[in-house]
């Protein structure tokens, strides 16, 4: 490809690229000077450690063919200046990939992303469509599964990503939007067909400074990078949702709410059980009893958004439905790994933040006839003013609560437990999350659910800068089978 070949993504110096500079050919891009190649097209990030435009000469060294930035840079190549570079290089990784799936569908809000992106690609692959989903738990499709930890992977992996699903024959993807990956322009780029909105609540608040700003980074996915006039598929009966509603409208997008309060996919009645619920869902006025395999509430809800934003690209009513009876969760996500020899179920959730917490103890409550027994604690290097919330929500809503370490990185755990346990004064206090784990099995009688929450699927425990292998799923698997023995 040549580096005129971008001048439709890159109008800032289109001129610049009709000259001479326009016919070099440019083999690759990244914004990591360590990964250059002789060829390569340079992006020099200002990040918050570092900023990229110092790391130009090494880029060059290594046979970087031009340059773009934000900046001034003095390098014995073209160097291409753009007012927003992290922009620039979503929209030249998308040229230079070219292809994606025919339908992509992208998903924001606090809790609930991983759920509808796994739930949207089900339903797409029950109607024997080449489905994929992108998000925290990594990369699955028809060809694949592998596992990964960031919800929005970095512009360059993405877009090739998405260039090799659809060479494997992917049509349709859906993927999650997180607030630091629209924030950042990740997603520029990638051509959506239908965004959802699950919910919001406290989350990066190391990050954004306030939860307006938050929001405004997730309404991004609205109000920038959604083609104007498409689906915007947006839960309805959260306190956010009358907002998110208004930043779709005002985009100019084709609004489907979905819910208790929506008018796209009504939800009108629901039965929980332990391992499922029964949902009458009313559509174009077609009324659909729905047996959903899944425990909680909110399951029901991201069901209802991954179903929205597969009709409405496109697949009937009464295949969407009959796929929810066919859901299987998502990795970590109130997922019942075991239980006692009386019959007491034993989950583990992701949930790591107020809202989702709640959440999931409140799910667990209507099936309980003995205690809700809750493992958690908070991580470091993150938003710290969420710990006490999560302390008082836990004590409100579990009848047993152990606080335990959940990647405390460079901080103290102690001090993380002591913030959380300020909310907290009747919790047992038990760093080693194994033992802790350990401990709450052995609580458990008959009639109790365990809640073991805030890693999920992840594999691993990050103390100080370094990863510990680590699996909430293995810990109380291993519990169970000491207490049965």
């Amino acid at each position: 490809m040549k580096l005129k070949d971008f001048s439709g993504v890159l109008p800032e110096v289109a001129a610049e690229l009709e000259g001479e500079a326009g016919t070099i050919d440019i083999t690759g891009i990244s914004a990591d000077s360590r990964a250059i190649k002789p060829g390569m097209l340079f992006v020099a990030i200002a990040g918050n450690k570092a900023n990229g435009a110092a790391f130009a000469q090494d880029a060059v060294a290594r046979g970087a063919a031009a340059i773009l930035a934000s900046e001034a840079v003095e390098a014995p190549v073209p160097v291409l200046r753009v007012q927003n570079v992290r922009k620039a290089l979503s929209l030249t990784a998308a040229r230079f990939y070219g292809v994606q799936p025919a339908t992509i569908v992208a998903v924001t809000g606090t809790a609930g992303k991983t759920s509808v992106a796994s739930f949207t690609r089900q339903i797409w692959a029950h109607a024997g469509l080449a489905a994929a989903q992108i998000g925290t738990t990594g990369v699955i499709s028809p060809k694949r599964n592998d596992y990964g930890t960031l919800t929005t992977p970095d512009p360059v992996a993405l877009h090739a990503l998405l260039a090799e699903l659809a060479q494997e024959g992917v049509t349709h993807a859906a993927m999650e939007a997180s607030s630091h990956g629209l924030d950042q322009s990740r997603l520029d780029g990638v051509r959506l067909s239908a965004a959802g909105f699950t919910n919001l609540g406290r989350d990066h608040m190391d990050y954004h400074p306030t939860v307006d700003d938050y929001f405004a980074a997730k309404m991004r996915l609205f109000d920038t990078l959604l083609p104007k006039g498409s689906p915007a598929v947006i839960f309805a009966d959260d306190p956010w949702s009358a907002k998110a509603v208004d930043v779709a409208r005002a985009a100019g997008h084709d609004v489907l709410t979905v819910g208790r309060n929506g008018s796209f996919l009504s939800l009108k009645r629901v039965e929980h059980f332990r391992h499922k619920q029964l949902a009458e869902i009313h559509i174009d006025g077609q009324i659909y009893e729905v047996q959903i395999p899944l425990a909680g509430e909110f399951q029901v809800s991201n069901a209802l958004v991954a179903a929205g934003m597969a009709i409405a690209t496109g697949l009937a009513p009464k295949v969407a439905m009959a796929a929810l009876e066919r859901l299987v969760g998502a990795s970590g996500r109130l997922e019942l790994v075991g239980q006692t020899k009386q019959g007491a179920p034993a989950y583990v959730d992701y949930a790591h933040k107020p809202e989702a917490l709640e959440n999931v103890l409140t799910s667990v409550r209507p099936f309980t006839t003995g205690r809700v027994i809750v493992v958690f604690g908070c991580g470091g290097d993150r938003d710290k003013g969420k710990r006490p919330i999560m302390g008082e929500i836990a004590s409100r809503l579990a009848d047993v609560v152990i606080v335990t370490d959940d990647n405390p990185r460079t901080e103290h755990a102690e001090t993380i437990r002591s913030e959380i346990m300020v909310a907290a004064p009747d919790a047992t206090e038990i760093g080693d999350r194994a033992q802790a784990i350990r401990y709450a099995v052995s609580l458990m009688e008959a009639g109790d659910s365990l809640i073991v929450a805030g890693k999920g699927h992840e594999e691993g425990q990050t103390v100080g800068t370094t990863v510990l292998p680590f699996s909430d799923h293995l810990e109380v698997r291993k519990a169970l089978e000491e207490l049965k023995q």
